[in-house]
């Protein structure tokens, strides 16, 4: 066979391949003439809007327009198409049967020889799906699931807004923070599903004290946060807490039984007691903590020089500067299980202080602290390198193990980041395809063109990315398709009631649907109980975590651990 020949074949058999590539691709692609006409259409272009290709050759492509988008979406499509070659962006069209749907498009113009436009090239994909799955995460993340009233994410939310108001116009704006007076002998005595009926009830009969410009929200377990915008004078608030306390004395009926509770509530004020709403919160709930010292079953106003407690926080600020240096850090690893291989597939890395005179301090004490510090940078670099450290040892007994670590929004953002993920994996020697990195959607959706960038420096190194606490916080479909992530790791607040509920059944199966879409791990965090393990398997979850497997385990007892799991 000539040169020539070998040439020709090897053109024929790469259009073959290409054929059969845009052929068989299951994203829809139009190809038109300079006019905008249709010319060819492949076989997904078919699936997806209903027209065959005799149907739709010739024709100009706003066939499928909705009418969903103005003159202006249009115009401006044109115009960066003419003057930049391409666009890219989410559309709503319309099938041929009429039913809309949403498609992420992006459109090529292709340049003959002498720089004029002779065609257009557009690729699709159908997102409806995904897109409405999405929707109803967004809705379902905004309210709690047992009493229907918004959760912390939306009262925050509101708060931030209503705060801005508030200094616009020279307001007062109230927060009123409360919990029940013996919740847990009521879930200890009638049970959790007796003490969520009551925590509906208790909602309700709130809902009716309160007027429909102030919001109710509840925090998680018995505890609830009340604002009130807009207040003219203390008495007004003083008036709506005596009258929640008040309200809370007649009997709810639960399950044909009689319960009795009380609550106690703290005040604070925007903006004589703080003008940042975390700590007007804080405060709020600072005052709420007074009054249960003081016998519970009342309420107590905010007042710095009673209930704060700066000299404390100073000195465990203090203690927390020198604990890296004393050593007093270390980390605790709880196991991952693959649910279809009952395998041990990972641990994330998770870290404990251990105070020479406290003792145990919670993360969720001293990492808000250290985030507010700028410790929090440092310390993540600790967790980084250690994590990294102990992976190398790990991996001799188990060489397959990932290891997740959990990244602060500071040490996101920080420049120096791939550089030192570079230098731990180096010093170390590890295999970066087994490190996967823990981001929560509040860190990424802020700003998101960065955000994907510097993913995607991550994903060059190897190491892959999990977005934590999925279903929490706010995300944009389009941003979350581009995202270059490889696990959704649902949050625990929605599997602590999933064999109870619905509305958190329906999240998690949404959750992992999406991410089935996405071609992603799906992880359900907080698996505490046999039925939440069978019914997560039953619905396709990829991995848990949670007491049910493991507490998180110090290294001495890890490696154990894992010996007696993979020989059972």
């Amino acid at each position: 066979m000539s040169n020539g020949d070998v040439k020709l074949f090897q053109q024929t058999a790469f259009s073959n391949i290409i054929k059969h590539v845009v052929e068989n691709i299951k994203e829809g692609i139009i190809i038109t003439d300079e006019n905008g006409d249709i010319v060819w259409v492949n076989d997904a272009f078919e699936v997806v809007t209903g027209y065959k290709r005799e149907e739709i050759i010739g024709k100009n492509p706003r066939i499928l327009q909705s009418g969903i988008h103005d003159r202006a979406f249009y115009k401006q499509m044109w115009k960066a198409i003419i003057e930049h070659g391409h666009w890219q962006g989410e559309i709503c069209n319309k099938r041929k049967d009429g039913e809309l749907y949403v498609e992420w498009l992006t459109v090529h113009a292709i340049y003959d020889s002498e720089e004029q436009i002779a065609n257009y090239v557009a690729i699709f994909s159908d997102i409806t799906l995904q897109k409405n799955q999405l929707e109803q995460l967004k809705k379902m993340a905004h309210y709690d699931m047992v009493t229907g009233i918004p959760n912390r994410y939306l009262f925050t939310k509101r708060l931030e807004e209503l705060t801005k108001i508030a200094a616009r116009y020279g307001q007062t704006l109230a927060v009123m923070f409360f919990d029940l007076d013996r919740f847990k002998f009521v879930n200890d005595t009638f049970g959790h599903h007796a003490g969520d009926l009551l925590l509906q009830k208790v909602a309700l009969r709130i809902k009716g004290i309160l007027q429909k410009k102030d919001t109710l929200a509840r925090f998680g377990g018995d505890e609830f946060v009340v604002m009130i915008p807009a207040v003219s004078h203390d008495e007004e608030v003083i008036r709506v807490a005596r009258a929640i306390i008040e309200g809370l004395k007649a009997p709810f009926v639960v399950n044909g039984q009689d319960i009795y509770v009380t609550a106690s509530l703290g005040v604070s004020f925007f903006p004589r007691d703080s003008e940042d709403s975390t700590l007007l919160i804080r405060n709020a709930d600072r005052a709420m903590h007074s009054a249960k010292r003081k016998g519970k079953n009342r309420f107590e106003i905010y007042s710095q020089s009673e209930h704060g407690s700066d000299a404390v926080d100073l000195a465990l600020e203090n203690d927390l500067h020198k604990a890296m240096e004393r050593g007093e850090f270390s980390l605790h690893y709880q196991p991952l299980v693959h649910l279809a291989t009952n395998e041990v597939v990972g641990v994330e890395a998770l870290i404990r202080w251990n105070h020479p005179e406290r003792g145990f301090i919670p993360p969720a004490t001293f990492i808000p602290l250290a985030e507010e510090t700028g410790l929090i940078v440092a310390i993540s670099q600790w967790v980084m390198e250690e994590a990294c450290r102990q992976l190398k040892e790990l991996q001799r007994h188990h060489p397959k193990l990932k290891m997740n670590i959990n990244l602060s929004t500071s040490c996101f953002l920080q420049h120096e980041l791939i550089d030192n993920l570079e230098r731990f994996i180096s010093c170390t020697n590890i295999d970066p395809r087994y490190l996967e990195i823990e981001l929560t959607e509040s860190t990424l959706m802020p700003n998101a063109a960065f955000a994907i960038e510097r993913l995607v420096q991550i994903k060059k190194r190897q190491i892959k990315i999990a977005i934590d606490d999925f279903g929490t916080g706010f995300s944009s479909l389009s941003y979350l398709h581009r995202f270059p992530i490889d696990t959704l790791k649902i949050d625990k607040s929605f599997i602590r009631h999933l064999s109870s509920y619905r509305g958190e059944a329906a999240i998690v199966k949404a959750i992992i649907d999406m991410g089935r879409s996405l071609n992603v791990t799906v992880v359900a965090e907080g698996v505490e109980t046999e039925k939440q393990y069978k019914f997560l398997k039953d619905y396709g979850c990829d991995c848990v975590q949670g007491y049910y497997i493991s507490k998180p385990l110090p290294f001495d007892e890890l490696l154990p651990f894992l010996h007696e799991w993979k020989a059972e």
